[in-house]
């Protein structure tokens, strides 16, 4: 995943008159009747940003027009010691609220985001230029979410006895206590679910938030705090801080007291050891190579539908999407006619409604990144199966869906990732030989394998060093799954979110050991030496009795 894509105002765009559509190009979706100015309307960015506290000035910009969509508050370093100390006092009181009514606040916000769900839609879609089906993804995943820790979160939070040292003489209990005030810094792939989607279980317990969203989609993440604020959670405990990340990020580390980063490894890196200096914890969910196999026995026109959601969903810029398929070769042609087709048939658009199926790259940034690496793979001799060309006809930083054939390691789109629509295929023969070419990366966040064994399949998973791993699915299952952690391995970060460890990282826990009737020394007239005796024996009494 990669850092911040909107550091400075967009250029604005030639006149659509300079361009036009490519002979044999994607086809475009229907424009529709709206535009990014009219959902963002003066009178809601100044309802949003209230809460912000910001000293300056900056912007957001639209990535379906390249145009000006917003003027922002800018955080300083001294705004976000005030946010803090604010979120600290707030703080204090949240935690004493019972942490079944904590997470009653969740429950309140799930059934009005899935109510009031086409405002943030629009504000998603304005704000990052995806496609309306991939920004619906981020709703799903929110209230996925909002219901499991709004259920949930009370179970895995609750004090839990433990046996003792001495059974039935010690009463040990684990108690979990907020860490007080997380800093949370929010990337602008996903606006909704990596900014409040990751909150959600901070609140639930006890915690207070100062967030840093990006400046170009910090507008989606204050309609989520804003409607959490409406389903009950106390406004001073979520803040909100906006500016460049250079200048904030390293005031948030230094205030808070634990850390919560998605962003690019070397970004990471850096997370980590400001944390790691002030000795609070960290999760870190990083960049991602991530590879999807498909096996001899595999359906390859399922494997070919799942293949194109897998890298186009969102314009390949998504941390668990697919940037590198392993075909076995005994399917690689009926595989690579059905994938190819596929991507040259997705209709790209700028619409503020369903229809387009990929939208957007979110900035120039962004589509320089594909341009050098397909651009350096041609000049290498890779082949261009499908895409491969800019679409300013649609929009200032489109670009198609594109398959390369023939990528060799020294070709920058082999190794790095390209967080973009673009996707490399490789051939294998045997399975030993596709699992060693997908764990060949630093990175580990997700894979892919498909075939009709679910039991081959899953021995293939098991063998793959990803935090997770979909059989017959390219992502969207095991992260929506969210009993389940999901995180990174290797150089794709630190931790997990969902599943308990995604709210016990939030907490701090504290053994309370209380010993009765006897001490844990020598008493009732034993000597040193009796006592080690007797220990010794009850010891080895408590194994023959297959204790723990």
């Amino acid at each position: 995943m990669t850092d911040s894509a909107h550091t400075a105002p967009v250029a604005e765009p030639a006149p659509a008159a300079a361009a036009h559509p490519p002979a044999g190009g994607n086809p475009v979706a229907p424009p529709g009747s709206r535009t990014p100015a009219d959902v963002v309307t003066p009178a809601l960015v100044a309802r949003l940003t209230r809460p912000v506290i910001g000293s300056g000035t900056t912007a957001g910009c639209t990535p379906l027009t390249g145009l000006q969509l917003a003027e922002l508050p800018q955080s300083s370093p001294d705004d976000v010691a005030t946010a803090f100390a604010r979120a600290r006092e707030a703080q204090q009181q949240w935690a004493a609220v019972p942490v079944a009514e904590r997470a009653a606040v969740l429950l309140r916000f799930h059934d009005l985001l899935l109510g009031r769900q086409p405002e943030v839609l629009d504000l998603i879609q304005a704000e990052t230029g995806k496609a309306r089906l991939h920004a619906h993804e981020e709703v799903q995943a929110v209230a996925v979410g909002a219901r499991h820790y709004g259920r949930r979160g009370p179970a895995y939070l609750r004090p839990k006895g433990h046996a003792g040292v001495l059974p039935g003489l010690t009463k040990v209990t684990e108690l979990r206590h907020p860490r007080g005030v997380v800093g949370q810094i929010a990337p602008w792939n996903y606006p909704l679910e990596l900014s409040v989607g990751d909150a959600l279980p901070a609140f639930v317990a006890g915690n207070a938030v100062v967030m840093k969203p990006d400046t170009g989609t910090a507008l989606t993440a204050l309609w989520a705090r804003e409607l959490l604020v409406e389903a009950g959670l106390p406004e001073e405990v979520w803040q909100v801080v906006i500016g460049d990340g250079p200048v904030v990020g390293p005031a948030l580390v230094a205030h808070a007291d634990y850390v919560s980063f998605t962003g690019s490894t070397r970004t990471g890196r850096e997370v980590a050891q400001g944390a790691a200096a002030r000795l609070i914890g960290s999760s870190l969910e990083l960049g991602g190579k991530n590879a999807m196999l498909v096996l001899h026995d595999a359906d390859v026109e399922k494997a070919a539908a799942g293949a194109v959601r897998g890298c186009f969903s969102s314009a390949g810029q998504l941390c668990i999407s697919i940037e590198r398929l392993y075909v076995h070769e005994s399917v690689a042609d009926a595989f690579l006619e059905r994938f190819t087709a596929r991507a040259k048939a997705l209709r790209l658009g700028t619409g503020l409604a369903y229809g387009a199926d990929m939208g957007s790259l979110a900035s120039q940034r962004q589509l320089d990144a594909v341009i050098r690496h397909v651009e350096d793979a041609v000049a290498q001799g890779a082949a261009v199966l499908a895409g491969g060309r800019p679409r300013p006809d649609i929009g200032p930083f489109f670009y198609e869906p594109t398959v390369l054939d023939g990528v060799k390691p020294s070709m920058a789109v082999c190794a790095e990732e390209t967080f973009g629509p673009v996707v490399s295929v490789y051939r294998f023969r045997d399975e030993n030989e596709a699992v060693a070419l997908a764990n060949a990366t630093p990175y580990g966040l997700n894979a892919s394998v498909w075939t009709a064994d679910g039991r081959r399949g899953r021995a293939v998973a098991a063998r793959l060093r990803t935090g997770t791993v979909n059989v017959n699915e390219a992502y969207a299952a095991a992260y929506g799954s969210a009993r389940a952690p999901m995180g990174g391995m290797g150089e794709s970060g630190l931790g997990r979110r969902h599943g308990s460890e995604g709210i016990l990282k939030y907490t701090e826990a504290q053994t309370v050991a209380h010993q009765r009737v006897v001490p844990l020394a020598p008493a009732f007239g034993l000597d040193d030496a009796k006592y080690a005796e007797v220990m010794t024996r009850g010891l080895r009494l408590l194994k023959t009795l297959r204790l723990r």
